[in-house]
């Protein structure tokens, strides 16, 4: 059995990507998830070599590194906590990643600053932020109910860290997304 770590897989269509990949190589799949799967079968460093190639033509890279793998992890974690449906469970980021990690938070803290150059919390600014931005993009919760999904105290802080994290407030980007899908009925 060999476990593989794999960078930049982040979305349902990137496990179906990476074990269609998988089985094409004649790799019997035991189980995948976001930066992890797990094969039956060892692998031979020339089969490896072959997975890893035909992984990075489709934007994906295997981790070999025992820092990086660390750091993908934490990654993935964060973005399956920001995009959990369960709108009630408010977890703290520092012991949901000391939980699921099996380590001390300051230590996955000190590493991913040091491995990625921000922290671990900007990190999950950056993608609850990218997680508004899509939810105002399908048009379908008001921004009251995005913030309260998202889990932010206030329509103003969401409101305020969106803004710092891309120049523009909520209400400036739903405008520049009802521009664009207007754009594209033209087409």
């Amino acid at each position: 059995m060999t476990e593989l770590s794999i960078k930049n897989m982040v979305c349902p269509r990137c496990i179906t990507a990476v074990e269609n990949c998988l089985r094409k190589n004649s790799l019997q799949v035991a189980s995948i998830e976001l930066g992890k799967a797990v094969i039956l079968e060892d692998l031979t460093e020339e089969k490896k070599k072959i997975v890893a190639s035909e992984l990075k033509n489709l934007g994906f890279e295997l981790l070999d590194d025992k820092r990086q793998k660390t750091i993908e992890r934490i990654k993935n974690l964060i973005v399956t906590l920001i995009h959990q449906d369960d709108d009630n469970k408010i977890v703290k980021l520092s012991t949901y990643l000391a939980n699921e990690m099996n380590q001390d938070y300051s230590q996955l803290s000190k590493l991913f600053s040091e491995v990625t150059g921000i922290t671990i919390e900007r990190y999950f600014v950056l993608q609850k932020v990218e997680r508004v931005k899509e939810l105002i993009s399908y048009d379908e919760l008001s921004m009251t109910q995005i913030a309260l999904k998202m889990h932010y105290s206030s329509m103003a802080y969401l409101s305020s860290q969106f803004k710092q994290v891309t120049g523009m407030t909520p209400s400036q980007f739903k405008l520049l997304e009802s521009g664009r899908r207007k754009l594209d009925e033209i087409g």
